[in-house]
């Protein structure tokens, strides 16, 4: 049948800003899709703790006032998300988010920040796996195709409807569908297991950010570092 009429845990994150090590969350869905089809879902806002910049709410919506008002305490939101994922894992059950080295790291660091269980603490020591990044594997898939890599873009190339970009709920839902319609288009990615697919987008994003790195360094940029770890980027000293 393939993974991707299986069951499937759409996640994303609207944050405070770009560097996941230093952004907070705001808010934070995870929805069950099976065969492009909503199941469920749990949504949370969270009190970031720290201003919201007006850039970050310019692009999510959540004003530092509802944010404080209706939000629950970061640390419980960040737990819970971490505790309704890793029992998905802990069930082999693939999560999937749009540039997951994003989302996981950020939510990493927010366990951190509160002095929470980490994902690898409450997977008994074992990485966040499987993982599917619609975002890894585009690249990989179609990697000289011109254009944007956003959600909204990729979303446009493979005719899934993105409701409200930049919405959690609306882009955990968008991704989940987005991985079908990948693997829909690419019997290849389609026919792999979740377990070997991640293994393969580890490869790919490796590949990915030396190509990149190597890119930027010949146009000058010789201090150029892009990072390759995938799917989650521990802070210094941990474990990558």
């Amino acid at each position: 049948m393939g993974w991707h009429r299986e069951l499937l845990i759409g996640f994303d994150l609207e944050t405070t800003g770009t560097d996941p090590r230093e952004a907070r969350i705001v808010t934070g869905a995870v929805i069950e899709v099976r065969a492009g089809e909503a199941m469920g879902r749990r949504e949370w806002l969270a009190d970031p703790g720290v201003p919201i910049p007006e850039d970050a709410v310019a692009v999510h919506g959540i004003s530092n006032e509802r944010a404080t008002a209706e939000g629950s305490p970061a640390g419980q939101v960040a737990d819970a998300i971490a505790g309704v994922l890793t029992a998905h894992w802990k069930k082999g059950v693939p999560v999937v988010a749009y540039n997951a080295a994003f989302d996981l790291t950020l939510l990493s660091a927010e366990l951190r920040r509160h002095g929470l269980p980490s994902l690898r603490d409450r997977l008994g020591g074992a990485d966040p796996a499987p993982v599917i990044d619609p975002y890894t594997i585009d690249r990989s898939v179609d990697r000289y195709r011109r254009g944007k890599r956003n959600l909204e873009a990729v979303c446009a190339e493979y005719g899934v409807v993105l409701d409200s970009a930049h919405d959690a709920t609306a882009d955990a839902l968008a991704a989940a569908r987005l991985a079908c319609a990948i693997a829909g288009r690419h019997p290849k990615v389609a026919a792999l297991g979740p377990v070997e697919l991640h293994r393969r987008q580890i490869e790919w994003y490796a590949a990915w950010a030396a190509d990149f790195q190597d890119f930027l360094r010949r146009k000058g940029e010789t201090d150029a570092v892009i990072d390759g770890t995938w799917p989650l980027r521990e802070p210094a000293g941990e474990r990558v």
